[in-house]
């Protein structure tokens, strides 16, 4: 499969059972996290139903889903703009080192820069998880100086 094969698509209602599949996969491949179903299929569901929270988008190939990756928006005032963040990321092992990220990437970015409130783009990425590190350096995006710090009520 070449990464040309790709094509990448704004997800809808009937994508969200498989979106959800893919994040319990992700949490549990790169965090060692179950992700219960009667929590992450609601959350899938409710930016699919709400825009103002985001969007998901789907690579597909040939009609199948192989890829998924969320954005949510942070507005930032110093900027006078808003930050899409990349979330969620997920490509079927299948898929993977094929270019299928890099097409949903370059996705975004198009999406992004022809929007004209939007500022940047970001992602957080696992501390050794090397290999997506790389992947996102070879595209362009460069490390901060922040860290990421949270609280969580559920």
């Amino acid at each position: 499969m070449r990464a040309m094969d790709v094509e990448v698509v704004k997800a809808g209602t009937q994508h969200a059972n498989v979106i959800a599949e893919f994040n319990q996969a992700m949490a549990l491949e790169t965090e060692g996290k179950q992700l219960d179903w009667d929590r992450i299929h609601p959350g899938v569901n409710a930016i699919l139903r709400d825009s103002a929270l985001g969007f998901y988008l789907v690579a597909l190939d040939q009609g199948e889903v192989v890829g998924c990756l969320a954005i949510t928006y942070e507005w930032s005032d110093w900027r006078n703009g808003l930050f899409w963040w990349i979330q969620s990321v997920f490509v079927v092992p299948s898929h993977r080192a094929k270019g299928v990220f890099t097409t949903m990437y370059s996705h975004v970015k198009s999406l992004a820069s022809s929007e004209a409130g939007v500022c940047g783009i970001r992602l957080y990425v696992e501390k050794e998880n090397t290999t997506a590190q790389q992947t996102y350096k070879q595209l362009g995006m460069i490390e901060t100086h922040y860290r990421i710090m949270e609280e969580e009520f559920k």
